[in-house]
């Protein structure tokens, strides 16, 4: 792993177009190798675009292996280059400007589903305001010490774990640090409820929605997407919730999902497919991934 930090560092020198279409060519060798991967996002693909022939299935699973793999080499720039560098890289939209006053006049859940570029998302607020996440312990400790000194570069973060609970997440909200949800993947049954995901019944945490009620936070979604022809990313901030998230948690989670649709759908081969994210099903239904 220390070596290939190491080279992680020294690729970072090069233009953003080198490093992306070297990111994409590993991409397209892991797509051919990462046979149980494949078969996981092309089942995921299978289940949530039906419409889709198998020949355009398999094209966006491929595209998702050239991003994913984009993702993880592009993130030394993200890691180790200069702050003007970055900030020439990063499109924020929609007016050029990180809503940082509408973000930490009040407690704000900064929603930001499993695209391939989320740690754009953070690099770029963190260049202007300190914010918190959750965050799972890597188990190589090199690797887990550059990544946590990579997204804490600029501003202080802070980082939970899902062993520390609710409470700090709650006190770093009503601090009006901006807390990263990301609130798209199976972590079973345990506080999710099953809610459609492009029609499929999918374990989804209702977090978002219960943390909302609970501190009086405003959602406020933020998507990060390649821009084309390997010139950078896009940040995207999202108007906040309207009456969110009312009476009815499982509706509240309902919408969030749809919303995510709805940006998937934009960009479909920067979602996470290679996650099972319909591994947890309802009592009685047999597994959609074959054995476990």
């Amino acid at each position: 792993m220390k070596l290939m930090l190491g080279l992680m560092w020294l690729l970072h020198w090069l233009p953003l177009p080198l490093l992306g279409r070297f990111g994409a060519a590993i991409g397209s060798l892991l797509f051919v190798v990462m046979r149980p991967r494949r078969q996981i996002a092309l089942t995921n693909l299978r289940l949530t675009m039906p419409q889709l022939s198998e020949a355009e299935r398999i094209d966006i699973a491929r595209r998702h292996f050239q991003a994913y793999s984009r993702s993880v080499w592009e993130r030394a720039i993200l890691w180790w280059a200069p702050e003007a560098r970055l900030k020439r890289l990063i499109r924020i939209e929609p007016d050029g400007v990180i809503p940082v006053a509408g973000m930490t006049s009040k407690p704000t859940i900064l929603l930001c589903p499993h695209f391939v570029c989320l740690d754009v998302a953070g690099a770029a607020i963190a260049m202007e305001a300190s914010a918190s996440s959750m965050y799972v312990t890597q188990k190589n400790a090199a690797f887990d010490h550059v990544l946590r000194a990579g997204r804490a570069r600029f501003k202080p973060v802070k980082l939970f774990t899902r062993q520390d609970g609710i409470k700090p997440i709650l006190r770093a909200l009503r601090d009006r640090l901006p807390y990263f949800m990301l609130p798209d993947m199976d972590f079973g049954e345990k506080d999710a409820e099953f809610v459609p995901f492009f029609g499929i019944q999918a374990a989804t945490l209702t977090a978002t929605a219960r943390i909302a009620a609970t501190t009086g936070a405003q959602v406020m979604p933020v998507i990060a997407t390649f821009l084309p022809d390997y010139q950078g990313w896009r940040v995207k901030f999202y108007p906040v919730w309207d009456n969110y998230p009312g009476e009815d948690m499982v509706a509240a989670t309902r919408r969030m999902n749809e919303f995510i649709e709805e940006r998937v759908r934009e960009s479909p081969a920067e979602y996470f497919w290679t996650h099972k994210r319909f591994k947890t099903r309802p009592n009685g239904e047999p597994s959609l991934y074959g054995k476990k």
